[in-house]
């Protein structure tokens, strides 16, 4: 049994560049007995950007390969050089992903287009070299900035296809064997329902107008409460512009023609009430075979005789125009998304302990020597003007209370913050 190569959600691990540490040196030349500081600042470390691409068709090296990693920033060194910047890392993934939250499935940003793009992982800032301390009262600074570790996270990626047409039916409906015929995709057809366990894309060329039809895996009564994996099938519904529901003429349970109808627009009503909002074609397969009469509104075609593929053809090729005009009138400019910045925040560990969040607050206490009486005095400063001291005692901090921020840990002096 061949593996099936279209993977349509996973779950992945993103992890910016780590920034390079700043450089701790004074300038050694001759005739210059006391030089000056000028230690180099570290490069940032590179980010983890998604950019949705219509050349990717599935996730299906995120299934294999999980991890995606950016590169670190370089250290500082003297002579006040810097450190190069860590390189990005574009993961492509197929327009329509949309990215969910690992812990509990919310939505973070929805690829709805090609070329829209999404921060998945922000490199670490460069720590600053002691020539960025230097003032009038810190002449000789002995400390920097080391470089702070990328972020990491893990998400979930589910795909929904984009497509111009749906093709909706009951297993075993007939639908394989249309896009097979009216396409160049290959899906696997047999006589047994499920054949499709996976949705198959076709491009159809009539003329000079190219559109592409999905052929949804077949859908059973209650698939909206996620009955036959209808959950999982009904995803790629929302993304076409239109929807070709397909009457079985030779069903094995006898069901008529429009009983079927009614049961498919029910299960999309369910599912998603706007579905039914968009353009659609109700169309009748298997002539060849019927077994039961057709609705005289609904065009009758045979993939196997060819009967009436022509106009079904046609038909189709004018409902995938309807949709795309449909859809231009929502269709925006790729959209870059970046989550939204850090900011102070106090929480209570569970040893009774207070924790400093904020990716400002961590990078403050980042020095490579806390024991210099200089760089305790640049962390004092830095927290207060981030209003670490007040929100502290906002949330009921005490004198000798135990405080943590990032590696940093020390007692509440309220006389000092």
């Amino acid at each position: 049994m061949s593996q099936s190569q279209f993977v349509d959600e996973c779950s992945v691990n993103f992890r910016g560049g780590d920034g390079g540490a700043g450089c701790v040196s004074f300038r050694r030349e001759a005739m210059v007995p006391k030089g000056g500081p000028d230690g180099g600042d570290g490069g940032n470390g590179g980010d983890v950007w998604l950019v949705a691409d219509h050349n990717v068709a599935s996730l299906l090296a995120y299934r294999d390969h999980p991890h995606r990693r950016a590169d670190n920033g370089k250290h500082g060194s003297g002579q006040k050089k810097h450190g190069h910047s860590g390189g990005d890392f574009e993961a492509k993934v197929p327009v329509g992903t949309i990215i969910k939250s690992h812990e509990d499935g919310t939505v973070l940003v929805d690829l709805a287009h090609h070329g829209d793009r999404w921060l998945a992982s922000a490199g670490g800032a460069g720590g600053r070299g002691n020539a960025r301390f230097l003032s009038n009262t810190r002449r000789a600074p002995k400390f920097a900035e080391q470089g702070e570790s990328g972020k990491e996270d893990w998400v979930r990626l589910e795909l929904k296809l984009l497509a111009d047409l749906a093709l909706v039916g009951f297993p075993n409906a007939g639908k394989s064997t249309l896009i097979s015929r009216i396409s160049r995709a290959k899906p696997k057809i047999a006589n047994y329902p499920f054949t499709t366990l996976e949705p198959n894309l076709g491009v159809v060329q009539l003329d000079d107008f190219d559109f592409v039809v999905a052929d949804i895996p077949g859908l059973i009564e209650g698939a909206h409460e996620g009955k036959g994996l209808g959950h999982q099938f009904l995803r790629h519904v929302e993304r076409a512009r239109a929807l070709v529901v397909l009457v079985d003429l030779a069903p094995m349970d006898g069901r008529s023609a429009a009983d079927q109808v009614e049961i498919l627009l029910e299960e999309l009503r369910k599912y998603q009430p706007e579905l039914l909002d968009r353009p659609r074609l109700i169309v009748q397969a298997k002539a060849d075979v019927a077994l039961i009469e057709p609705e005289p509104d609904y065009l009758v075609f045979s993939s196997i005789t060819n009967t009436n593929m022509g106009k079904l053809t046609g038909a189709l090729a004018e409902l995938a125009k309807e949709g795309r005009a449909d859809a231009e009138l929502t269709t925006s400019a790729p959209t870059v998304h970046r989550p939204l910045a850090d900011s102070v925040t106090i929480g209570r560990n569970d040893d009774g302990s207070w924790q400093v969040f904020g990716r400002q607050a961590e990078r403050a206490v980042a020095l490579n020597d806390l024991t210099d009486l200089d760089a305790l005095g640049y962390v004092q400063d830095r927290l207060a003007g981030l209003g670490v001291d007040k929100k502290l005692a906002k949330a009921g901090a005490k004198q000798g209370d135990m405080v943590r921020i990032g590696d940093l840990e020390f007692e509440y002096d309220e006389s000092i913050l």
